[in-house]
């Protein structure tokens, strides 16, 4: 018999529940064990001295690399003033002293967090590690806090539960602080990304019936769903279909579907494809109703996917509280980072109360180890990864989408909202007011399908597309 129940067992009593005495099955019993014993596990690898200073340098790292995104300009600015004034210089306006300073405070002197039970969103899907898997590994409760970590069902009502304060923060599509933070689609409430939870992540998904039919310019009247109109995957969707001369608003439908409901959606014939967030992709895969058309990273290697975030003015109250847990999702990050913990990191996150997949599902996202659905194995070891720097430079990239596509009408100040919203640029502006020097090149260029984006030339960039809806 099956792991269910055992009916015609005569050794066995026939129970309706799990034998542990919770109403769940058997096979789920198993997946909550494997997750508790990889829990273990990695709690315990977090605790290793070798960890420990991995994961301090790798924050120290994190912050250096926002004040240099150009790897030159950094070392031009160290061997003009020396190792020992720059190390001075960047601890002075850096926040890693603070951070660890934290972390060994955090529960010993009452009264250092100004907040300390705090309530996080997220959606069900595998952008979301570093802030799930802090909670089962305990990194927020190393910091002092009480976290309880929210399943949300929807884009929407993140949003709505953030301005309405239900939320402290959130899991966030990367884009989605800039729109509110506009007043594009609710009232303008200014919230700030503090890290980017991962890069790449994502695919385009197709149905079955439609895998002799890879050339996109062949998509004319499909139907797509994407999970949020303010999101990468919709961003990515209809520039993709532009470059293959479909306009996204006349030659196709995009639908805003839940993540969760893109599979069923497939199955039922509903849509034709979906640019959607893992697991899903893979998950259609697995239910043998999809196939991975294309990986977005082959699109723009390393392209933001979701954020981790909170409002300004949580920010400005609760300054201490923030940095705990801006180093709680930091560490979640650099466990993440590290492939040989992804197997066990999957089992952390499958289990109901997290993503509720099968954690073979979210293995082969993780590992990068998978079955394309036409029969292939693909072995893409980045094909999602946790890589937390918030450059300003793809804030400015989803603004000039923004503008494309008509959510933002008139002239757009494409640096001003970038830096109010994308947090990196705090210690520029401390090192001014210091009158210490100020690295040069702030914003790092990037290529998507193999055109060069420069920040710097936003307007024309965005004014440059012969498919857009600027009027």
């Amino acid at each position: 018999m099956s792991d269910y129940f055992s009916p015609y067992d005569a050794d066995q009593p026939l129970m309706l529940k799990c034998s542990c005495g919770k109403d769940h099955t058997l096979a789920d019993h198993h997946a909550a064990v494997a997750a508790d014993s990889a829990a273990i596990e990695l709690r315990r690898r977090s605790q290793t001295s070798e960890f420990e200073a991995y994961s301090n340098e790798f924050i120290e790292a994190t912050l250096v690399k926002a004040l240099f995104p150009q790897d030159e300009v950094r070392r031009r600015f160290l061997r003009a003033v020396g190792k020992g004034t720059a190390m001075a210089a960047i601890a002075s306006v850096l926040p890693v002293g603070t951070m660890q300073a934290l972390a060994q405070d955090a529960g010993k002197k009452p009264g250092t967090l100004e907040k300390t039970n705090l309530k996080i969103g997220f959606i069900p899907i595998t952008c979301a590690t570093p802030l799930i898997m802090a909670h089962p590994l305990g990194f927020y409760k190393q910091q002092g806090l009480n976290v309880e970590v929210t399943k949300t069902a929807g884009w929407a009502l993140i949003r709505d539960k953030m301005i309405n304060k239900e939320y402290d923060a959130t899991h966030f599509l990367s884009p989605m602080p800039l729109a509110i933070s506009m007043g594009l689609g609710s009232n303008a409430t200014p919230m700030n990304v503090a890290t980017i939870q991962n890069i790449n992540g994502q695919a385009i998904t197709m149905a079955l019936k439609h895998k002799d039919n890879r050339d996109p310019k062949n998509w004319k009247g499909f139907k797509f769903a994407i999970p949020f109109e303010f999101s990468m995957h919709n961003f990515l969707l209809r520039y993709y279909l532009a470059e293959a001369g479909l306009n996204p608003d006349t030659d196709v439908q995009l639908r805003v579907v839940p993540p969760a409901e893109m599979v069923a959606n497939l199955r039922a014939g509903n849509i034709d494809g979906f640019l959607g967030p893992d697991p899903f992709n893979q998950r259609a895969v697995y239910e043998e109703v999809g196939f991975i058309h294309v990986l977005t990273k082959d699109l723009w290697n390393g392209h933001p996917c979701c954020a981790f975030g909170t409002s300004t003015e949580f920010i400005q109250k609760n300054p201490n509280t923030f940095a705990a847990l801006y180093r709680s999702v930091l560490t979640a990050a650099a466990m993440a980072r590290d492939p040989k913990n992804r197997e066990l990191i999957a089992k952390v996150i499958a289990p109901a109360q997290y993503l509720n997949q099968p954690e073979a599902v979210i293995n082969q996202v993780l590992t990068g180890k998978f079955a394309d659905g036409l029969g292939n194995i693909k072995n893409v070891p980045d094909r999602a990864d946790f890589d937390p720097m918030p450059w300003q430079s793809m804030a400015v990239w989803m603004l000039t989408q923004m503008k494309r596509w008509g959510y933002v009408k008139g002239e757009v100040n494409y640096k001003q909202i970038a830096e109010k919203v994308f947090l990196i640029t705090d210690a520029k502006k401390y090192m001014k007011e210091l009158g210490q020097p100020v690295p040069e090149g702030a914003y790092p260029k990037f290529k998507i399908m193999g055109k060069e984006f420069d920040a710097a030339k936003a307007d024309a960039y965005a004014k440059g597309f012969a498919i857009n809806k600027m009027g």
